[in-house]
């Protein structure tokens, strides 16, 4: 992972990933390292700073649990913004494209 991602991979980081989104908007990248669409959006958040990654195969448990918590159907590639512990925002497969993502979160600052 690129030195901007910061892993997601536990219950803990993930709540308290809900709580600074109370504070600013947070990003959330969904990614599956199996997938070449996923692979795709992997090169378009690499141009983003203060991405949070939660790369499913190896926290399977977390992403059903954010899902969960989000309302947010999974799928990947995905990007959530949390603000204020909800989703305001999302895109997914070829729709995940740092300008959208950075509008995004300027929009929701």
């Amino acid at each position: 992972m690129g030195n901007k991602f910061f892993k997601i991979d536990n219950h803990a980081a993930l709540e308290h990933l809900l709580t600074d989104s109370t504070k600013k908007p947070i990003i959330v990248f969904k990614h599956s390292n199996a997938c070449s669409i996923s692979a795709r959006a992997y090169r378009e958040m690499e141009k983003v700073d203060g991405v949070n990654i939660l790369e499913v195969q190896s926290a399977r448990a977390v992403s059903n649990e954010f899902a969960t918590l989000t309302g947010v159907r999974h799928e990947t590639p995905q990007v959530v913004i949390l603000r204020d512990g909800k989703a305001v925002w999302d895109a997914s497969h070829f729709d995940v494209v740092a300008a959208d993502v950075m509008k995004a979160v300027e929009s929701n600052s």
